[in-house]
């Protein structure tokens, strides 16, 4: 979701929208939603994707590659089609990479949440679920 902000000569720009319970001093990149406070996060460093962290950047740089040769194709007046496949590809380098973040996410989290009681345990699913369910909605 976006507003629409005034600069100062009179030109709007799109500006992120500011969650109500974020201060408006606060930069938006700084914004940190509900899943991220300290009750449902751990500290950093030690998320499930920790020992993989190198071989998911090295991937998240490839798709990334792959985006701007979409951009450059678009650019270079290519085919549809062939733009269509690299489209695809894209799109499922970025749930490949989504679907390992989810299994490092059950190992690492939900486990440990197992070691702490029921409800910390029903908390981590329905964390998981919720990510699933916007996964599937892509």
């Amino acid at each position: 979701m976006t507003t629409t902000d005034a600069d100062t000569n009179g030109s709007t720009r799109a500006a992120a929208a500011r969650p109500a319970s974020q201060p408006a001093d606060t930069p938006l990149t700084e914004h940190r939603t509900v899943t991220d406070t300290a009750e449902t996060s751990p500290s950093p460093g030690v998320h499930g994707y920790a020992q993989q962290k190198d071989a998911h950047l090295k991937r998240l740089r490839r798709i990334e590659g792959q985006i701007r040769g979409l951009q450059r194709m678009l650019e270079e007046d290519v085919y549809c089609i062939d733009i269509l496949t690299q489209v695809s590809a894209s799109t499922k380098g970025l749930q490949s990479f989504g679907l390992q973040l989810l299994e490092e996410h059950l190992r690492h989290c939900v486990a440990d949440a197992a070691v702490k009681g029921p409800e910390a345990i029903d908390a981590k699913v329905q964390e998981a679920t919720k990510a699933i369910e916007r996964m599937l909605r892509t």
